[in-house]
């Protein structure tokens, strides 16, 4: 594999979640308003998502620059921050209890910290492979293309890292206090009575799905060198992100129906 480590990990997770699901099922218990297993179920088919695209798209940076010594390490940094991040997610729903926003014993609001640390830390791998991939380019990418990974993944840190840290900053995931999550919208539940930071958090994050895909399809429309209109695409996107991000700010739900 062009990423062994992500890769690696990805494939360990993705059956990990069938005991969730079986948790999901079984275990009856309510945290504001869902089930305690949602969090963890989500959050680990999210990584495992993150995990295969940067793995994915880690065949369109050099070969020479990836077998580096610092880079395998940093990699493996990036998957333990993984490891840690579902544990902890996974531990407070075992426990019943949040994992984001937990304040309430001095131990918890150390966790809570360094968590954040380290889901910066694995987001930063996005802006590392856009590096690598403009600077020690391999494979047989068209301009455009090329420009769209670069930009994608460039702009999932940047605009994961505004979001998160509204984010971390407040004292729950709603502009308007802590919305009823039983009462949001299915599977993703955000708020449909008030602003929910998370969606703009979502849409940050998928910048790397998001602005590739443009240049897929601005290089069927305008030419495989047409760089310029993916540029402009990838803030299109990175505009509507912040759109998005104001409107939960003001404390307006993105979808009230």
């Amino acid at each position: 594999p062009d990423s062994p480590m992500c890769t690696g990990l990805a494939v360990l997770r993705t059956p990990a979640m069938l005991p969730l699901f079986g948790a999901f099922l079984l275990d009856e218990r309510l945290f504001q308003g869902v089930n305690v297993w949602l969090k963890p179920l989500k959050f680990h088919a999210a990584l495992v998502i993150y995990l295969l695209t940067l793995a994915a798209f880690a065949r369109f940076a050099s070969a020479e620059l990836r077998s580096q010594p610092w880079w395998r390490w940093y990699e493996c940094l990036v998957v333990l921050a993984v490891v840690l991040e579902l544990i902890w997610i996974g531990g407070a729903a075992a426990l019943g209890t949040a994992s984001h926003y937990n304040e309430s014993t001095p131990l918890a609001t150390a966790v809570y910290s360094f968590m954040g640390v380290a889901a910066v830390l694995l987001t930063s791998a996005s802006a590392t492979l856009a590096w690598a991939i403009h600077r020690h380019p391999a494979g047989d990418l068209s301009p455009a293309v090329r420009t769209g990974l670069v930009w994608g993944l460039g702009l999932t840190l940047l605009l994961t890292l505004v979001t998160a840290q509204t984010l971390s900053g407040m004292d729950s995931h709603g502009a308007s206090g802590t919305p009823n999550d039983a009462a949001g919208l299915w599977l993703l539940g955000w708020s449909r009575d008030g602003g929910d930071l998370r969606a703009a958090h979502f849409f940050a994050t998928h910048a790397m799905h998001a602005v590739p895909l443009a240049a897929l399809v601005c290089a069927r429309l305008f030419g495989p060198s047409a760089r310029a209109p993916v540029r402009f695409a990838a803030l299109a996107y990175a505009g509507f992100v912040a759109i998005v991000f104001v409107q939960a700010l003001r404390g307006l739900p993105l979808f009230p129906f």
